[in-house]
């Protein structure tokens, strides 16, 4: 049992389901009702889990970023320019020779992703540009970018096949789960079963002793925020899909901040280290149940994040490892008083 508390997806874990079970009782039962229509499940979790798949998703890249001590604030506009390539090429707006083909939509929006993330590679592994810094000339030029290549508009598409990307259903469930959980499998491998993972540890806990080590630094920065370009590519796809068009002034706008709000929640400690995949997806997760409660329960839209910010607050306080010792030191003293004045 020890073992099992010590682990950190354990922390994580437990405030989600304190979460849900909190939400349940205030909805009185109806926050965990399933509904099965033409079989495919609804209700607020469902929900959840498809909202929550592209926070999932691009928490997953993010962790790789912070774990190495950096950062990547321009996931946001890079999900403009993948929802803006993939969805003018469906449209016909742009390459009109690929007949508005979905695959190969997909897949150079994919790639748009990994180019945003090896120019961040690049700033930071090469030029050693500060990440924060690095990312930021992305985050400010990038939703430009999309604008040139959606020509200023918002580019609507009625491919269902596209739609079925976001919109769609497998096994009752949506499709979006399954991508992340494709991506959350594949991302585990690549850290667990390889030496890749080690190397991002090491690099965030001390990038002069990774690099006498005999790690390739540079290299494994590059790899790094190409992964994370290539998941926010993804979630762009997935937002655009959703919304059958790409909005490139509103497409992953702020969602940066809840993408490393997720990772931290998680565990991930933001001056880099020890890092966990499935901790920065409960702590999507956590992100998305806080979102879909507050706009289940009617809290006003001016309201919405000072209220989500409150319960962040007390997630993170939870989590906060000298808060909960200190909590406990004084919970045995409050104890022992009690004892003595019974006795007196």
């Amino acid at each position: 049992m020890k073992k099992l508390t010590q682990k950190m997806e354990f922390k994580p874990f437990v405030v989600l389901l304190v979460i849900i079970f909190l939400c349940g009782i205030i909805s009185g039962g109806d926050f965990f009702k399933i509904t099965i229509v033409d079989g495919h499940f609804y209700g607020r979790l469902i929900d959840i889990l498809r909202n929550g798949s592209r926070y999932a998703i691009l928490a997953v890249g993010m962790t790789m970023a912070l774990g190495t001590g950096g950062t990547d604030i321009s996931v946001g506009s890079i999900m403009a320019i993948s929802g803006a390539i993939a969805c003018s090429i469906v449209d016909e707006r742009i390459l009109q020779a690929l007949g508005g083909n979905v695959f190969l939509a997909v897949l150079l929006a994919l790639l748009a992703g990994a180019v945003c993330g090896a120019w961040n590679g690049f700033m930071v592994a090469k030029l050693k540009v500060q990440p924060m810094v690095a990312t930021m000339i992305l985050l400010t030029a990038g939703r430009g970018i999309a604008q040139l290549i959606a020509d200023g508009k918002i580019v609507t598409i009625t491919n269902d096949a596209y739609y079925s990307i976001s919109g769609g259903y497998f096994l009752g469930l949506p499709v979006p789960a399954f991508i992340a959980l494709i991506v959350i499998v594949l991302f585990l491998i690549l850290t667990r079963s390889t030496a890749f993972g080690m190397q991002v540890e090491a690099i965030g806990v001390n990038q002069a002793s990774a690099r006498l080590a005999g790690i390739k630094v540079e290299r494994n920065l590059w790899i790094i925020y190409i992964l994370c370009g290539i998941t926010a590519a993804l979630a762009g796809i997935i937002e655009s899909a959703g919304i059958k068009g790409a909005d490139c002034n509103n497409c992953g706008l702020m969602i940066e901040l809840d993408g490393i709000l997720a990772v931290a929640i998680g565990g991930t400690a933001l001056s880099g280290g020890r890092f966990s995949i499935i901790s920065s997806v409960i702590g999507a997760l956590i992100v998305q149940t806080i979102s879909t409660t507050i706009y289940a329960f009617g809290v006003a839209p001016e309201l919405t994040r000072v209220a989500k910010a409150v319960i962040v607050i007390i997630v993170c306080l939870i989590q906060s490892k000298p808060f909960m010792d200190r909590v406990k030191s004084l919970m045995p003293k409050t104890a022992k008083v009690e004892t003595q004045e019974v006795h007196a």
